[in-house]
């Protein structure tokens, strides 16, 4: 926990640095393909699925640590070969579970969030699941613990291994010549991320494509089709946290609805998107039945909107920092509650984001949260023994947040409003 806190104050600037290159290289380029509103939704998602992971929320059923002391066939040590096994095992290992969270429907939930914007940019690599709280797929890794991988080999290269995912997400990078059939590039993922009926589920694999060959599931960009992004069912939404359990909320409505006792369980282990017979009817849900014919969400923001979200999701990286940074000195259970305070920040921020009436509810929530930590604790979890004046400044920026999220709704958004309709 403590040391994947540390590896993510590395990994965050490096990541927050190229999402900045890209889109100053767009504007150069006349090609901005990381609309700021949508990078900060994306950005949002990677904070909350990085402190989910640092708090230790996920269970996994089957451990690798397990499966090794159970089935080697002998111990290797670590080393340059280990390594390169556990890589190349990891990658097999990604390649199913990414394909069978695109094939089955409850498995999907935990995967949408990835898929869900619209642009295709580095930032959206950030959009990672919270709800994937249960890993089920350890046992892919068997190959790894046959041959005697060691644990601390496959938790150094997981990681690692996740990381070099990120640089493919983008559109400036073209074809690659000879890579192309060695690695997945930008191109093989811009198809996996399309919506086209042409790339539906296609290029699954995670670093080497050819598992994508070797199994059927390979698909080329295509020069006479352009690649669509998102999700066939929109999430509509700004809000990471929403996004993460919008297909799960559906399920479970369709699963309560169905009259069929048999449609009530095969629903969650049916084809993704399945639902039963005549609910598209009964039950309609938004759609896109034209990937060239839709409107994006949200494109029509103010730019005090979209600069304050950007100013809060910095700020908020503040606050991470400072979590990962310290996990072992603020400790349990307070680190609980310092990943509450965070889950209500961007909660709070989307949905202003999303111009809904609730952000003030929320962003209450949000300065009350922060103003009982600090008055049971009498500081922020130990910042003054580094900064004296530090509840001073928050509670202050707390307050600014809350008058500028009253003003936002009761002012400004009709504000906007009244100005698209008269233009």
């Amino acid at each position: 926990m403590e040391e994947y806190g540390k590896i993510l104050i590395i990994a965050m600037p490096i990541f927050l640095t190229l999402i900045v290159i890209e889109k100053l290289y767009g504007i150069y380029k006349k090609d901005d393909t990381a609309p700021l509103i949508d990078s900060v939704s994306s950005i949002s998602s990677g904070i909350t699925n990085s402190v989910k992971d640092v708090l230790g929320l996920s269970i996994t059923f089957l451990s690798y640590e397990w499966l090794v002391s159970k089935i080697a066939l002998q111990h290797l040590e670590p080393s340059i070969l280990s390594y390169c096994i556990g890589f190349f095992v990891i990658d097999f290992y990604g390649y199913w579970s990414h394909r069978l969270a695109h094939q089955i429907n409850f498995l999907w939930n935990k995967h949408a969030i990835h898929h869900s914007s619209e642009e295709f940019n580095l930032a959206c690599a950030l959009r990672q699941p919270i709800a994937s709280l249960v890993n089920l797929f350890t046992f892919l890794l068997i190959p790894a613990a046959l041959l005697g991988v060691p644990a601390s080999v496959i938790a150094i290269t997981l990681p690692l291994h996740l990381f070099l995912q990120f640089w493919y997400h983008t559109k400036h990078i073209k074809k690659m010549g000879f890579l192309e059939h060695i690695i997945v590039t930008p191109s093989h993922h811009r198809v996996h991320h399309a919506i086209n009926p042409e790339y539906l589920d296609k290029n699954h694999s995670q670093i080497f494509i050819f598992w994508d060959k070797l199994f059927g599931t390979f698909q080329e960009e295509l020069d006479d089709v352009p690649p669509v992004f998102g999700i066939t069912r929109p999430a509509n939404t700004w809000n990471p946290i929403r996004i993460n359990f919008q297909h799960l909320g559906l399920l479970i409505q369709d699963a309560w609805r169905a009259e069929n006792w048999k449609d009530k369980f095969t629903i969650w282990f049916k084809p993704t998107g399945w639902r039963p017979e005549n609910f598209e009817e009964k039950y309609p849900v938004n759609k896109i039945e034209n990937v060239f014919d839709f409107d994006k969400y949200g494109t029509q923001n103010s730019s005090k909107l979209v600069y304050w979200s950007v100013v809060q999701m910095l700020i908020t990286l503040l606050f991470v920092s400072y979590l990962f940074d310290n996990i072992a000195k603020i400790g349990l259970p307070n680190i609980f509650i310092y990943g509450f305070f965070i889950l209500v920040t961007i909660y709070s921020y989307s949905e202003l984001m999303d111009k809904s009436k609730y952000a003030i509810f929320w962003e209450g929530l949000r300065f009350a949260t922060a103003v009982s930590i600090i008055t049971y604790y009498g500081d922020w979890f130990g910042l003054n023994h580094v900064f004296s004046a530090s509840n001073y400044i928050i509670l202050a920026y707390l307050s600014l947040s809350f008058l500028t999220t009253i003003y936002f709704v009761t002012i400004d958004f009709k504000t906007y409003q009244n100005q698209l309709i008269n233009s």
